[in-house]
C-alpha cells in the first residue's frame, strides 16, 4: 500500500470486538491501521492492550467548539467529535491520505464480475482497491469518495449506474482537503446534503461494498444513542440542517427473518442537492426573444 495513506477506524467501548480491523487484514490490505479512541472511553487500556501503539486518544471534550450537534444536549455519545479531529490526526501523523471506517465491518465485494455482469465477489485486493479510490479522489477533487451498501443495490443489476452522490461509512479523504460533518445523528447525511448544496463533490462507487452489522446489533459505539432517540429524532437532524432537501420519510425493506417491515427514515429530494448545471458549450441556445421587431 502506498506509504502515505492509513486506514483510521473509530470506535468506542467495543476493544474486543472491532471487526473491522480484521476484514482489512483478510481482504488484502497492507498499510497501516490506527484505532481513534476519544479519552472518555472507559476502555482506553483494553484497546491498548490489545492493538498497542495503533491506537490514538483525542481528548474529547476540546473538540466541543468545533462539532455542531444541531441540540444542547450534554451527552457526547455521538462519532461526531471523533468525526471531527481525524483530518488533523492524519496531518500530525504524516498521512496525506486516509479512509475513515467503523469497527463493524464484515467483509468487502466487488459487485461486478470482469465480464461486467452483475455479482457479489469477495474482494482480495483491498490495497489496489484503496489506491483507485484515492487517484479517483484527486481527480474529481470531491471532498470523499466512498463505497456503497447494501441498500445501494436493492433492484439488481443497473450497469449504467457507476455513482451516487451520497456518501456514507467508508470515506476516503484527503487530509489537506479538510470537511465538516453536522449532527449529533445522522451526521453523514447531512454532511453530503449540506456539503453538496455548497457546491463541494461527494461520491459513492457503486462497483464495490462494504457489508456491516445491523445498526443496534450489538452493545457500544451509536447503540445508545440509537436505542434513546430512535429513527425520527435521528432522521430529523438532516431535517433541521437541510430542510430545503430533507423530510422524514419511510422505509421499507427485509429483515434478516424476511419478513418485510417498514420504519422512518429520511427522504432527500436530490435535485435540490445536486442540481444538474451544464457547461456552455452543449447547452441548447436560448431563443433570442423579440424586441421592436427584431
Amino acid at each position: 500500500m502506498r506509504d502515505d495513506f492509513c486506514a483510521f477506524i473509530l470506535t468506542h467501548g467495543r476493544p474486543n470486538a472491532v471487526d473491522t480491523y480484521r476484514t482489512l487484514r483478510s481482504h488484502g490490505y497492507t498499510g497501516p491501521i490506527r484505532l481513534i479512541v476519544d479519552d472518555e472511553d472507559r476502555c482506553i487500556d483494553e484497546y491498548r492492550a490489545k492493538y498497542g501503539d495503533e491506537v490514538i486518544v483525542f481528548p474529547k471534550g476540546r473538540q466541543d467548539s468545533e462539532v455542531d450537534c444541531g441540540d444542547n444536549f450534554p451527552q457526547r455519545n455521538s462519532v461526531l467529535w471523533a468525526r471531527s479531529v481525524v483530518h488533523r490526526i492524519a496531518r500530525e501523523h504524516g498521512f496525506r491520505y486516509f479512509i475513515e471506517l467503523d469497527d463493524d465491518y464484515g467483509s468487502w465485494f466487488h459487485r461486478y464480475r470482469s465480464d461486467g455482469s452483475y455479482g457479489s465477489i469477495r474482494m482480495r485486493c483491498l490495497d489496489e482497491v484503496l489506491d483507485a479510490m484515492v487517484q479517483f479522489l484527486d481527480a474529481s477533487r470531491a471532498i470523499t469518495v466512498c463505497m456503497s451498501q447494501g441498500g445501494d443495490h436493492i433492484g439488481g443489476f443497473k450497469p449504467r449506474i457507476g455513482l451516487k452522490r451520497k456518501a456514507m461509512n467508508t470515506a476516503a479523504c484527503d487530509a489537506e482537503r479538510p470537511f465538516s460533518f453536522f449532527g449529533r445523528g445522522n451526521d453523514d447525511v447531512s454532511m453530503y446534503c449540506l456539503n453538496g448544496l455548497r457546491g463541494l463533490l461527494t461520491f459513492t462507487v457503486t462497483r464495490i461494498q462494504v457489508n456491516q452489522r445491523m445498526t443496534q446489533a450489538q452493545e457500544g459505539g451509536l447503540t445508545d444513542f440509537y436505542l434513546e432517540a430512535g429513527t425520527y429524532v435521528k432522521s430529523f437532524y438532516s431535517v433541521m440542517f437541510v430542510p430545503s432537501a430533507v423530510k422524514i420519510g419511510t422505509l421499507t425493506g427485509n429483515r434478516t427473518d424476511m419478513k418485510t417491515h417498514t420504519r422512518i427514515h429520511h427522504a432527500i429530494d436530490w435535485n435540490a442537492i445536486a442540481p444538474k448545471i451544464l457547461r456552455e458549450e452543449i447547452r441548447r441556445p436560448r431563443e433570442k426573444s423579440r424586441v421592436d421587431g427584431h
